[in-house]
């Protein structure tokens, strides 16, 4: 007698992750100045977590293309997107807004004034009709701890704090309000290496905390120790964007010397790069 058959059973697709949203993405970005474009048609992203190293040759764009991110220059052609949606960054009020927060390589901070009153310049916590002293003594210290829970200069006028402190006060002052993607421009020039290792470790804990990080640098070693990708420019456009485990340094080196891509480097060309490390 003939077997019944069975009745195949629909296959259920697995299901499929969605695709992470960048936490912000610059889209064919051009910035002008007179008739020279500075940065030429530039996209380029940046996901939670996540460190970009930028680097390139000086003029290369660098400054400029994360001026336009944080509001200071904004773009002349291109749009700014912040978590899938388009952003409107017209000055560095909006970006704040969006959680953009630039940490300068001067730091920009006020050296006659303490770790709290840096913090908290320009956004002071009032009660009363008075500044509430305490509650920013006490937010700074919570927000600095995240950071460097070595930290105990709250009362001393940041001139006298070591270059690796002065780094956690002005990225305590970009985290305190809820900063979620960070421009760190030369974050550890001119620091020794102790100071070098300190903000390193400020970086690897901001990255720790979901945190994005544009890192602006002319120091290979901090972009390979710290950047999960690299982004390289020259003559104001982007060479390529790739995987720091995927490349050397010597092929970083000659995208940002050559503006070419290390496949496209002749055997020239690389001795002269060799000459030159």
């Amino acid at each position: 007698m003939a077997m019944p058959q069975s009745t195949p059973q629909p296959t259920v697709a697995a299901a499929s992750q969605p695709a992470p949203v960048p936490l912000v993405e610059m889209r064919n970005i051009e910035v002008r100045f007179g008739g020279v474009k500075a940065v030429q048609g530039v996209t380029i992203d940046l996901y939670a977590g996540e460190v970009v190293g930028l680097v390139g040759g000086n003029g290369a764009g660098k400054s400029t293309l994360m001026r336009a991110l944080s509001g200071a220059r904004p773009p002349d052609h291109g749009e700014i997107w912040v978590d899938g949606k388009l952003a409107t960054i017209a000055n560095p009020r909006d970006a704040k807004a969006y959680g953009i927060e630039t940490i300068y390589q001067t730091l920009a901070l006020a050296d006659n004034l303490d770790a709290p009153a840096n913090v908290f310049l320009g956004r002071e916590i009032t009660s009363r009709g008075q500044l509430d002293d305490d509650a920013m003594e006490d937010a700074t210290r919570k927000v600095i701890g995240r950071l460097n829970p070595n930290f105990k200069n709250f009362s001393s006028p940041v001139m006298r704090l070591s270059g690796g402190q002065r780094q956690a006060v002005a990225i305590g002052r970009a985290i305190q309000f809820n900063a979620r993607i960070v421009i760190m421009d030369e974050p550890t020039a001119a620091l020794g290496p102790a100071e070098t290792a300190q903000v390193r470790n400020l970086v690897r804990q901001l990255k720790d905390e979901g945190i994005g990080i544009f890192l602006i640098s002319h120091d290979i070693h901090d972009v390979f120790d710290l950047s999960d990708r690299i982004s390289v420019m020259y003559h104001g456009r982007i060479v390529d964007t790739v995987q720091k485990a995927d490349v050397t340094p010597d092929e970083v080196l000659g995208m940002i010397i050559l503006g070419k891509k290390p496949g496209e480097v002749t055997e020239d060309e690389l001795a002269v790069l060799e000459l030159r490390a």
